[in-house]
């Protein structure tokens, strides 16, 4: 078992962290950026300033090329949660995440357009339980561009199971958060070793402003 420096290394004499690559059709999800989750006064809030501005060029971007935009939010319908399983006996913040209050709405500091997609889930992963995969493929989308929170949990999970339902995970490093610190960049290690690629937001800006094929009549 390595640790610290040694880690990066001795993934890369063993083969892991080699690049996918963007492909041809891309699609910008932000995952949870709930006032739940970016006031930090509420029980699962951060302070994730940089992470919506970083978001901001993202979605403009994708908005002017007519790339899909997914925002996906947590929201639980029945009084006493029992829509979030045994999940719920983990976190009491998760009651904070009652369907019609402010905390499952989306932080208006980012730009939502009429056509962009709210995906409801219950759980981390946003392919868990939704209609994620057939709203990807019935566009024929092959890149997953993610941000949002958290990196270690729902952006984890959703970028896991991307690249497990043959989508390409894109996570940009700049446009993720977490309440931990060292929970943040232990998971973009392990992203990048094994499961996505973790992209800057330069480079996607790059990439995003090259790709036209998701405009009507492509």
């Amino acid at each position: 078992m390595t640790s610290g420096k040694d880690d990066e290394e001795f993934f890369r004499q063993r083969g892991f962290g080699i690049k996918i690559g963007f492909g041809e059709r891309p699609a910008l999800i932000v995952i949870d950026m709930l006032k739940g989750f970016t006031d930090p006064d509420m029980p699962l809030g951060a302070k994730l300033d940089a992470e919506i501005e970083a978001q901001k060029p993202l979605l403009d971007v994708a908005h002017a090329r007519d790339i899909p935009v997914i925002f996906s939010t947590v929201m639980y319908e029945e009084t006493d949660i029992k829509d979030a399983g045994i999940w719920a006996l983990k976190q009491k913040g998760a009651r904070s995440l009652t369907a019609g209050s402010d905390a499952v709405k989306v932080d208006p500091r980012l730009p939502m357009r009429p056509r962009d997609i709210v995906l409801v889930k219950k759980y981390a992963s946003c392919f868990f339980g939704t209609d994620l995969v057939p709203r990807l493929n019935s566009r024929r989308i092959d890149t997953l561009i993610i941000t949002g929170c958290t990196t270690s949990g729902c952006v984890r999970a959703t970028a896991v199971d991307a690249v497990q339902n043959g989508f390409r995970p894109m996570v940009v490093r700049e446009a993720v958060g977490d309440r931990s610190a060292a929970a943040h960049e232990q998971s973009l290690f392990d992203l990048n070793a094994k499961y996505a690629d973790v992209v800057s937001l330069d480079e996607t800006l790059k990439y995003l402003n090259t790709v036209g094929h998701n405009r009507p009549g492509n």
